[in-house]
């Protein structure tokens, strides 16, 4: 779903909305709601707006990507010389950090640069100054800032690639993710003077102007290939991690590309995600495989790369190597040795257990390291993925065609079966025209829902059958149904889960897996689909290989740097929940069976299930008659029939911290032991409560609380915030306990701080 999020949007006059405000700036004391479409700043060019609507339009900078508002209650306020952006709740999400004692303004001018100024015409703040993925004419770059490249198309959150001026003085393109960071623009091994560069430029400044010409300090400059014409011109470094310029055609009304840095997208640097391998067709663009033996990470994004998809051993005599001709591998390179012979690289390779692949003769082969008993042939690999790449250019065949003498039933012959071939094509697309016809129709539900454009769809009872072979592969099951294994018709291994009972109407509960569908975080767990025939239910998520944090607390498979990113994501999954989705969801049911694990142990929220959607911040006891928390983690209100708000889910979320840290279930008694004695079973939340109310009398609160699984290998204080955030979540007074936004900022500013 598109995120509402403050931005300024590049867009042509005559397309702006006629109730739109003409206001090109705006003073101390206003404020602009998220509610409100028509609070907006517009240039007096009628070209840029700033504000909360998405719209069409193109987004050229960002306040608060990373941290997206809700679409209720959210607020932009001009206070005390400061610009602020607060959420539903109150809680500030972004700000400008200025102050000022004489009366401000915020302006937007006909550059698109939002300004804030005060009295004395001094500049407090400007967007200028804070880029995101694009740089407009007359706006600098330098040497305090970069641009950085979107997450994906529809995600404008933070991605994985950078434009800005190196440590020597050189304008470069980097990608950078946590596992590995390289320059691959321009080429890196090429010295600044062969790439027409110079060093010698301490100022570090680059700038684009309205006539299509960018020139940076360092030397480099080019020009677009509509120069010297004057139109609306953006620069900006795509998801791909291609830098581009654009002009905007008015005839056409759309973004013509006037020129690129890179003309083959395979140069980039990690645009098809580790483990795998990207090809260029010439009129095609980029494609995107898995290694041999590998599969995709996440099918809806190449960026996430490809995993084995089989068992890796150490032992060198179950390892083989398969060759890959012309392709070139890069980064975690082990090492490099001049003068050894086929055999000592293989034999080299096979005794390092980290080693994926190794490569004889540079630029020509890899030779990918596989278990023995792969069923992937060299010669269907050389096909499939082989690219040869030496080729110039389309080779000309000289042919020449002799002109038989007429033959006039040959002609004949050839008439009829063109005759028959043209009425055979007709009928095909008379067919075609019918099958597509019926799958439009198909499409839609009887009740008028239509499948999700992003997969999400409807399964016939029968196909999940087939799935789960039956049902047979039980991997969980809850109050509300039993989860199964299985494996679907285009190979994606899913979570199905059967619901014990059909409550709802299949109109009521199409309404409601439809809203779910559209639900989309990388902490909450992803629905692809649902079934609904007769009385059957059932709902088809992703597959999560690491199971549930329940299991992996019990198995002792989680250090504690797993542990705090768990709670931080399992907050975000629910912060998102509670005050960013446009239709509000309860959870109801926190706990650590309902937070699952992907491969590199994320956690996502699952079983947000049915029947606990918002319209209001309150909700009356009828609404949830028939949905049953669980033992240890319900709140308060729950007991005493109060009315019921999003606190539930913080409190159930501060016991799932308490069995992070602890290891302890909070339906089992804790016993302490005091001066060698043993102490009455309390509640896990006294006892931890206790325990931190003895550490004002220097008694080691860590110590005696912490899980003795992690054997004291811990950072303590982020340990203190974990106890003291837990504590708040866990306080009785529902209006006591912070909200879970509070909670992801109060963890962030920990984390941060630690770091």
């Amino acid at each position: 779903m598109d995120w509402p999020v403050l931005f300024l949007l590049l867009s042509l006059a005559f397309r702006l909305p006629l109730s739109f405000s003409t206001l090109d700036a705006i003073s101390e004391g206003t404020s602009f709601n998220v509610e409100k479409p028509e609070d907006v700043l517009i240039s007096q060019n009628g070209v840029f707006s700033a504000g909360f609507t998405l719209n069409s339009r193109t987004i050229v900078w960002m306040a608060n990507r990373d941290q997206p508002v809700n679409g209720k209650r959210s607020q932009l306020s001009l206070k005390i010389g400061n610009l602020i952006l607060t959420d539903a709740g109150k809680f500030t999400i972004w700000t400008t950090n200025t102050i000022s004692l004489s009366s401000v303004q915020l302006s937007l001018s006909n550059t698109g640069n939002l300004v804030l100024r005060n009295l004395e015409d001094v500049i407090l703040w400007q967007s200028f100054d804070f880029p995101t993925d694009t740089l407009l004419p007359q706006q600098l770059l330098t040497r305090n800032t970069k641009l950085v490249s979107s997450r994906s198309q529809r995600n404008f959150s933070t991605g994985f690639y950078e434009l800005l001026f190196d440590n020597d003085n050189l304008l470069r393109l980097l990608y950078n993710v946590p596992e590995v960071s390289s320059i691959y623009w321009f080429d890196p091994w090429l010295v600044s003077w062969d790439a027409d560069r110079s060093t010698y430029n301490n100022s570090r400044i680059a700038v684009l102007n309205s006539l299509g010409n960018f020139s940076s300090s360092d030397n480099f400059t080019f020009m677009s290939a509509d120069y010297g014409l004057v139109l609306h011109r953006r620069l900006t470094l795509d998801y791909d991690g291609n830098m581009r310029l654009y002009r905007w055609e008015d005839e056409g009304q759309k973004w013509v590309v006037s020129w690129q840095a890179i003309q083959t997208p395979c140069k980039i640097h990690g645009v098809c995600g580790a483990n795998s391998m990207c090809s260029y067709i010439v009129g095609s663009g980029r494609k995107c495989s898995c290694l041999p033996g590998y599969k995709m990470k996440n099918h809806a994004d190449w960026g996430y790369g490809c995993e084995p998809d089989f068992d890796f051993s150490c032992n060198k005599n179950k390892s083989t190597f398969l060759l890959l001709s012309h392709v070139e591998f890069y980064g975690y390179d082990y090492g490099f040795y001049a003068n050894y012979t086929f055999d000592q690289c293989r034999d080299l390779c096979l005794q390092l257990c980290n080693c994926k692949a190794f490569q004889y003769n540079f630029g020509e082969d890899i030779y990918l390291r596989l278990p023995i008993g792969n069923n992937i042939s060299n010669s269907i690999h050389v096909e499939e993925f082989g690219l040869d790449c030496s080729s110039e250019g389309t080779i000309q065949l000289d042919r020449t065609y002799v002109k038989s003498s007429e033959n006039w039933k040959m002609k004949f012959m050839l008439e009829f079966a063109s005759g028959l071939a043209g009425l055979e094509i007709i009928c095909i697309f008379v067919v075609w025209c019918l099958l597509i016809r019926t799958q439009k129709n198909s499409d839609i539900d009887k009740d008028g829902y239509v499948i999700a454009a992003n997969g999400f769809r409807k399964f016939t009872y029968s196909a999940l059958k087939r799935a789960t072979n039956g049902f047979k592969e039980e991997i969980g099951r809850g109050a509300g149904g039993i989860v199964y294994k299985g494996v679907l018709s285009d190979k994606r291994v899913a979570a199905i889960k059967r619901l014990n009972e059909a409550n709802q109407g299949e109109r009521e509960f199409l309404a409601e897996v439809s809203i779910i569908g559209r639900i989309n975080h990388m902490n909450l767990i992803e629905m692809w689909g649902y079934c609904a025939e007769g009385n059957h239910r059932l709902l088809v998520y992703e597959y999560m290989e690491h199971g549930s944090l329940a299991d992996n607390l019990l198995a002792n498979s989680l250090d504690w740097k797993k542990r705090f990113e768990i709670a931080v994501g399992t907050a975000k999954g629910l912060a998102y929940l509670h005050e960013d989705c446009l239709d509000w969801i309860l959870h109801c049911d926190v706990k650590p069976q309902n937070i699952l694990l992907d491969s590199n142990y994320q956690p996502k929220v699952a079983d947000f299930g049915l029947s606990k959607f918002q319209n209001r911040n309150v909700f009356n006891n009828f609404s949830f008659s028939k949905i049953r928390g669980t033992r240890g983690y319900l709140a308060p209100e729950w007991v005493f029939n109060l009315p019921i708000t999003s606190k539930v889910d913080v409190y159930s979320y501060g016991i799932v911290l308490l069995e992070i840290m602890t290891g302890k279930g909070p339906s089992r008694s804790v016993h302490s032991i005091d001066d060698g004695k043993e102490t009455e079973p309390k509640r896990l939340v006294t006892w931890v409560r206790e325990k931190k109310n003895r550490a004002a009398t220097n008694t080691p609160l860590l110590q005696e609380i912490i899980d003795p699984l992690l054997e004291g290998k811990y950072d303590v204080r982020m340990m203190e915030t974990l106890v003291e955030v837990a504590l708040q979540c866990v306080e009785e007074d529902k209006d006591a306990r912070p909200t879970m936004n509070q909670v992801v900022e109060m963890l962030f500013r920990q984390h941060n701080y630690s770091q």
